[in-house]
């Protein structure tokens, strides 16, 4: 599926560490508080403090193994393909891996956001999600000012905090459907994250302690690229994901059906490959349809007694999921 390259295959990637902040910074803001300081602040400080600042860095020794990726993404491939190209330039330097921020275009339901946890998984650097189709709050990256009631840090910082590495992938879910508020745009952080060197010195609102932002892999997701700010489109590699064919889709519902059956116990009750009708069923839907499908499917049939899904307990009954629940 993939073709020869020089570099050698690698699965696990080597770690360096960089500091992501400074621990100083931190102690001295820490011991600037007054006494009426935010509680919660305080307590973020005391976090920052007993992480240290240092993270992992991912360092390729080779391109790692991608092929399952090819397989059950078929349409994905010119992404992945700008994807090995960018690790591949890092394998054989002392540089850090860079990927550039992605865009990711397509209509609902064809496995955009999937592809990102997929991505996070190969890189094994840890995962941050935003879904900006239900967030209208400008903060919701960049942190709202501790000055602030419920006030508390962004999702870039709280991944950054929180996780081992200084490279996590964070996914700006639907990025076309966040709010127009002009006095809390909640896309005004993106401005200096996408761009590398203004992401070295990133600032979240509630600590106000630069942090260096700039290793996050970054993957947006949309549908419409025309209601996307055009900065933003500057910033990014757009990418226009076509639905998988037919035996495209047929792969992509088998990585489904196995990601699914191997992450619960129960699942073991069950073969590892459904049967052709399965997957030809289940090839009709789009990738978030399919695994609606295939959980209920995996229920009907223990209802019924089997241990085997047959392409009835798939099939979508959209009639059903419209049908308004009452009294």
């Amino acid at each position: 599926m993939e073709s020869a390259t020089s570099v050698p295959a690698a699965n696990i990637p080597i770690a360096g560490f960089m500091d992501v902040y400074d621990v100083s910074d931190v102690e001295r803001a820490l011991g600037e508080l007054p006494p009426s300081a935010n509680e919660a602040l305080k307590s973020v400080y005391e976090k920052m403090i007993k992480a240290g600042g240092s993270r992992f860095t991912v360092k390729p020794s080779g391109i790692p193994a991608m092929e399952a990726l090819y397989q059950d993404l078929p349409n994905f491939r010119p992404v992945l393909d700008d994807i090995r190209k960018h690790i591949a330039l890092c394998t054989d330097s002392n540089d850090h891996m860079e990927l550039p921020p992605l865009l990711l275009l397509g209509e609902p339901g064809i496995g955009k956001t999937h592809f990102g946890r997929r991505l996070a998984d190969l890189l094994s650097t840890g995962f941050g999600f935003v879904s900006m189709s239900s967030m209208t709050a400008g903060w919701i990256l960049s942190g709202s000012s501790s000055q602030w009631k419920n006030a508390k840090p962004g999702k870039v910082f709280d991944t950054m905090l929180h996780g081992d590495y200084a490279n996590p992938v964070i996914v700006i879910d639907e990025i076309d459907k966040a709010g127009r508020d002009p006095q809390y745009d909640p896309l005004g952080a993106l401005y200096s994250l996408l761009e590398h060197d203004t992401a070295t010195q990133f600032i979240d609102e509630f600590v106000e302690i630069p942090i260096d932002a700039s290793n996050v892999v970054w993957i947006a997701t949309a549908n419409d690229a025309s209601r996307i700010p055009e900065p933003i489109l500057n910033r990014v590699n757009v990418y226009e994901i076509a639905p998988p064919d037919h035996e495209g889709a047929r792969r992509i519902a088998l990585s489904i059906y196995a990601e699914i059956r191997g992450s619960h116990d129960w699942g073991q009750r069950f073969p590892e490959v459904p049967s052709d009708a399965v997957l030809d069923t289940l090839a009709q839907l789009g990738p978030r349809e399919m695994k609606r499908s295939i959980t209920n499917g995996f229920g009907n049939a223990k209802l019924d007694g089997r241990s085997e899904v047959l392409s009835g307990d798939v099939t979508e009954n959209r009639a059903a999921r419209r049908q308004r629940i009452g009294f």
